[in-house]
């Protein structure tokens, strides 16, 4: 039978919203008289959720919860003005959505920006389930969600395949007893993936058909 459901990460997996994060955690640690950070430390720092973001670009010299709350409110405000898919996704996604195969989101950011986002970006595509992060849920790599996310597609662990940036999706995927496939044009070195064993690794999004296969 195979993978029947493929359960994606979001930044950094399908779409490249670097820039958009970048600039509204530059802007709330300007209001707590901080500096914008280089853009690759920003790029390292992202998927564990916002508070870890934030606590990790503040590094005790601020506040972190007025930062968070300033991000926050200046990250909605703009969520996708530079971000975009990634270039081949759109193609990979039409390859990978063969007759009977449903598609998920799982996302540490929060759920109502991951649902914004793959609202305007991921509509064209069978995405029947879109997670973030929610009170009384915990965070990836806890498996919880992605079990969620199976059981709402209806698909069997075992039939789900796990797609993501970071060595917390390999994790993610791997407790929850799916198929992992690791992405190196993402927000984590090669090393990181690596380091983690995934069952693959995607170089480019035209790989993944063959990596989900």
């Amino acid at each position: 039978m195979g993978i029947q459901a493929v359960i994606f990460d979001l930044d950094g997996t399908l779409v490249d919203s670097l820039d958009d994060i970048a600039a509204a955690l530059g802007g709330a640690l300007g209001d707590a008289g901080l500096a914008q950070p280089p853009i690759e430390l920003v790029r390292g720092w992202i998927g564990d959720g916002a508070h870890s973001l934030v606590r990790r670009a503040v590094d005790g010299r601020a506040d972190v919860d007025a930062v968070l709350a300033s991000f926050r409110e200046r990250y909605r405000a703009q969520p996708i003005v530079r971000t975009r898919l990634y270039d081949g996704m759109a193609a990979a996604l039409d390859v990978l959505a063969a007759p009977g195969r449903s598609f998920a989101v799982l996302s540490n950011k929060p759920h109502d920006l991951t649902r914004t986002i793959a609202d305007r970006l991921l509509g064209a595509w069978p995405f029947a389930a879109v997670f973030g992060q929610r009170p009384g849920l915990p965070l990836k790599p806890d498996p919880t969600v992605a079990l969620i996310a199976a059981g709402e597609l209806g698909v069997p662990p075992a039939r789900c395949a796990f797609v993501g940036d970071s060595g917390i999706d390999v994790e993610t995927g791997a407790a929850a007893g799916m198929r992992t496939i690791a992405v190196s044009w993402g927000f984590r070195d090669r090393a990181e993936l690596e380091a983690a064993h995934p069952d693959a690794i995607a170089d480019r999004p035209e790989d993944l058909a063959a990596a989900v296969a």
